[in-house]
C-alpha cells in the first residue's frame, strides 16, 4: 500500500487536507496500516486523472490513422500531461478507414506509461453537409444505424459517444435505435431549437463543442444551445483553450449548464506536443502558429492545447472556479461515458489516477498513473 501525502484533496466539490491511500492500481478506504511507498504532495493540489472525451490526436498521431502504435505515442504523451484516461475522436472518414481506425483501438492495451483508452468518439460522418468546419465534406453522410452498428463491432464496442447533425434525414430513427447502446450528440449541424429539442426529447444527451459548428444564441432564434441548457440530463462540451471561444462566452457556459453538465475538452490535433509547423489532417494541411491551427480557408481545424493547458487557461485566465474546472475535466466526462466512479474520482474502489499540482501556478508536479507514480 502507498499514500498521497500532505497534499490538498479534490473530494468532488472542493479541497481538504487529507492522505489519500493507494492499494494495488485502486484508491483505498482510510485504515490503520502504515504505508509502504509515500508520494510527497506538500504544497500541491491533489485532483483526479483528466478525461478526454474529445481529442483526434497528439505527439504526431491521430486515432483516425488506425495505427497502433500512434495510440500508443498518444496515449504516452496523454499521460505524461495528466490526462489518465483518453476517448479520441474519429472523422469524416469512408467507412473503411473508419472501421481500420476501429480494429486499431480494440487492439490497445496501455503500456506502464500510457493513459488508458476508455472509449472512441466518432465526430463524423453523420454531420451536416453545410457546417463541415475542418472535416472533409466528400465523406459526410446520413446517419445510418447499420453502418455504426458494423463499425461499433469493428470496435469491440468503444464507441462511445456518436455525433450526429439532427435535422439531416434519418437522424430520428438513428437516435431512437440507438440513444440506449451510445451517448448520441448533436454536432456539426443546422439545427434550430425546435429540432433540437425534438433529439433531445428522442434520446440525444449531448453537445459537441459548444458555440463552434452551431447555430448562435439569437432571442428569436435561439438554437440548439438553449434547447440543451433547458435540459437536466445534456451534458456540453467546450474547448477552453482561449482560442475557440471569448472567456466571457465561456463564463456563461457554466452559468446556463452548471458545473455538473459541462465538460472541458482539447479537441487537439496531431499537432498537439509540437513545434509550429504545417501538419497533415486526413489529407488537409493544418498550419499550426502558437495555439493556433487553421486549414487552408483560414477556419479554425481544431486545437493544439492538450486538456490540462486548457485546464489552466479556463482557470487562470478565463475566472472559472477551480473546482467547477476539475469536475469539468474529470467526473463529469467520466460520468458522460459510462465510467462514473471508476475514472475521474480520487474515491475509494476508483482507479489510482491523480495528477498532482502546484497551488500557486496549477504547473502539472506529478502524475499518479494505475497507482505508480511516473
Amino acid at each position: 500500500m502507498s499514500v498521497i501525502r500532505a497534499g490538498e484533496i479534490f473530494d468532488g466539490e472542493g479541497f481538504c487536507a487529507a492522505d489519500l491511500l493507494i492499494e494495488g492500481d485502486r484508491f483505498a478506504a482510510d485504515r490503520d496500516e502504515e504505508p509502504g511507498e509515500v508520494i510527497d504532495a506538500a504544497g500541491c493540489y491533489v485532483i483526479p486523472g483528466l478525461v478526454d472525451l474529445h481529442f483526434h490526436g497528439s505527439a504526431g498521431a491521430d486515432i483516425s490513422d488506425g495505427a497502433l502504435e500512434g495510440l500508443h505515442e498518444m496515449a504516452a504523451y496523454e499521460a505524461s500531461r495528466g490526462v489518465t484516461a483518453m476517448c479520441p475522436a474519429t472523422m469524416t472518414l469512408s467507412e473503411e478507414i473508419l472501421a481500420k481506425a476501429a480494429h486499431a483501438a480494440a487492439e490497445f492495451s496501455p503500456a506502464e506509461n500510457e493513459a488508458d483508452l476508455v472509449g472512441i468518439n466518432m465526430e463524423g460522418p453523420f454531420i451536416s453537409p453545410s457546417k463541415v468546419g475542418a472535416q472533409n465534406p466528400e465523406y459526410v453522410r446520413n446517419p445510418g444505424v447499420e453502418e455504426f452498428r458494423r463499425l461499433q463491432e469493428a470496435a469491440g464496442g468503444l464507441f462511445k459517444i456518436v455525433d450526429i447533425a439532427p435535422e439531416e434525414p434519418g437522424a430520428d430513427e438513428f437516435i431512437k435505435e440507438l440513444s440506449g447502446e451510445v451517448r448520441i450528440s448533436l454536432a456539426h449541424t443546422c439545427a434550430d431549437y425546435d429540432t433540437a429539442s425534438h433529439a433531445f426529447e428522442l434520446g440525444a444527451r449531448h453537445l459537441t463543442h459548444l458555440y463552434n459548428a452551431m447555430n448562435s444564441m439569437h432571442h428569436r432564434k435561439p438554437g440548439p444551445i438553449p434547447a440543451a441548457a433547458e435540459r437536466d440530463d445534456v451534458t456540453a462540451e467546450i474547448i477552453a483553450d482561449g482560442v475557440h471561444i471569448h472567456p466571457a462566452m465561456v463564463r456563461l457556459a457554466f452559468n446556463m449548464f452548471g458545473d455538473d453538465r459541462m465538460i472541458l475538452i482539447s479537441d487537439t490535433l496531431r499537432a498537439a506536443g509540437l513545434e509550429d509547423g504545417t501538419y497533415d489532417l486526413r489529407g488537409q494541411d493544418v498550419t499550426v502558429k502558437g495555439p493556433v491551427a487553421t486549414i487552408e480557408n483560414g477556419a479554425l481545424a481544431g486545437s493544439v492545447s492538450d486538456l490540462m493547458r486548457c485546464f489552466y487557461v479556463a482557470v487562470h485566465e478565463m475566472n472559472i472556479p477551480l473546482a467547477s474546472a476539475v469536475k469539468a475535466a474529470t467526473a463529469n466526462p467520466a460520468r458522460a461515458l459510462g465510467l462514473e466512479g471508476v475514472h475521474g474520482t480520487l474515491a475509494a474502489g476508483a482507479i489510482a489516477n491523480a495528477v498532482l499540482l502546484d497551488k500557486e501556478t496549477l504547473e502539472v508536479k506529478g502524475v499518479v498513473l494505475r497507482g505508480k507514480l511516473l
